[in-house]
């Protein structure tokens, strides 16, 4: 039977649940860290932001860009995947910076390292947040890239925000 998403009301940097678990969630192209999900990250440890400011300070050498994954170990049995799916920060032309083609590739990046880990997968409602991306749009990118390819997939919303469709 192919999973679904879950959706829980909590923490998505505190996944619940037991065994390799990676947290999965977007990042710009533009270097940029220190506005919404980030910096829950940022207060449950330095890593994942060192990671992807060494990432994007050093890009001329590696795969950073729109639809990269960087696999950032934080503890035994979790990872952080910060995927490249917003271009800059800010609305340009009347458009969004979540660009939806990245966050697609970014997952179906996400399912192979999933995959390989035995991992499931914990995240916010990625690119629905700052990016100003539609969760009706994102959600079936998940589907198609985690869940179809049998990784467990948990989507957190806050206390208070359950049911609530980010836009």
């Amino acid at each position: 039977m192919t999973p679904s998403i879950c959706y829980a009301v909590g923490d998505a940097t505190a996944p619940s649940a037991t065994g390799p678990r990676i947290i999965a969630h977007v990042c710009n192209d533009v270097g940029g860290w220190g506005r919404g999900f980030v910096t829950a990250l940022s207060r449950r440890g330095p890593e994942p932001e060192a990671a992807y400011r060494r990432w994007y300070r050093e890009r001329e050498q590696n795969d950073f860009g729109l639809g990269a994954v960087q696999l950032v170990p934080v503890h035994t049995n979790l990872w952080v995947a910060n995927m490249v799916g917003q271009h800059g920060i800010r609305r340009a032309g009347g458009q969004p910076p979540v660009r939806y083609e990245a966050i697609e590739e970014a997952l179906g990046r996400l399912a192979g390292h999933a995959l390989d880990l035995g991992a499931a997968v914990h995240m916010p409602r990625i690119g629905a947040g700052l990016a100003g991306g539609d969760w009706t749009q994102i959600e079936p990118l998940i589907e198609k890239q985690l869940c179809a390819r049998g990784v467990n997939v948990t989507v957190y919303d806050p206390p208070g925000r359950q049911g609530n469709v980010m836009r």
